[in-house]
């Protein structure tokens, strides 16, 4: 069946399979990202509680490094799938943003295989050195904290990652296959000024339609 775009342009219609996989994956996502966020806080908190607990009452907390180390990997690595799904991450576009249709895509999507590969040996990595820490019992200097929880967040987190990726080769092929469709569940590269506007409608939503309909 084919829909018709506002513009007027037919196209081929949604792959909601696709579209609904995408959108449960983004919950598992979102959800890493929170738990991301709680660990940043709960590190600052506990970070001014060694500080003030060490000049006020010349009392440290125990372990505070070793917990420090072991946070590290919840967020530095849970947020990561979410950030590749909103193109959140750094990269340079000088060649990117010069290309248009099919040849972007092209590229997008050699871009995101060579990602996916290097993510598939990472988990595989990982995986390995949480087993190794799981089977010896391996724990932390001070206070014996076992390393074997932050050792399996990171192939936990990096599968989540490596799904999103699949999800966006399969976008990107859709669009190899014909430029005209609608890009779905993929970033997509904005110019300066398109940025600046929607950070603008974002800030001043009501007024700017209030203003564009006057």
């Amino acid at each position: 069946m084919m829909t018709i775009d506002p513009a007027g342009r037919s196209g081929e219609e949604r792959p909601t399979t696709y579209i609904r996989f995408s959108g449960l994956l983004a919950h598992v996502e979102n959800g890493f990202n929170l738990i991301a966020a709680f660990s940043i806080i709960a590190l600052i908190f506990l970070a001014v509680a060694q500080v003030f607990g060490r000049l006020l009452f010349n009392t440290p907390i125990p372990g505070f490094i070793d917990i420090t180390e072991q946070a590290m990997a919840i967020f530095a690595f849970a947020g990561v799938a979410y950030c590749q799904r909103v193109g959140g991450h750094i990269r340079m576009e000088i060649v990117l943003g010069q290309l248009r249709g099919r040849a972007l895509y092209i590229c997008e999507m050699l871009g995101v295989i060579l990602i996916a590969f290097t993510v598939a040996l990472l988990i595989w990595g990982a995986w390995y050195h949480f087993e190794r820490s799981w089977n010896i019992g391996d724990s932390t200097m001070d206070i014996r904290l076992p390393t074997w929880p932050s050792k399996l967040v990171v192939p936990v987190a990096l599968s989540v990652l490596l799904l999103r990726l699949l999800l966006q080769i399969y976008g990107y092929a859709r669009l190899v296959a014909d430029p005209s469709r609608e890009p779905v569940a993929v970033p997509v590269i904005e110019k300066v000024e398109e940025v600046a506007q929607h950070e603008i409608e974002e800030a001043f939503g009501e007024d700017t339609e209030g203003e564009g309909s006057k």
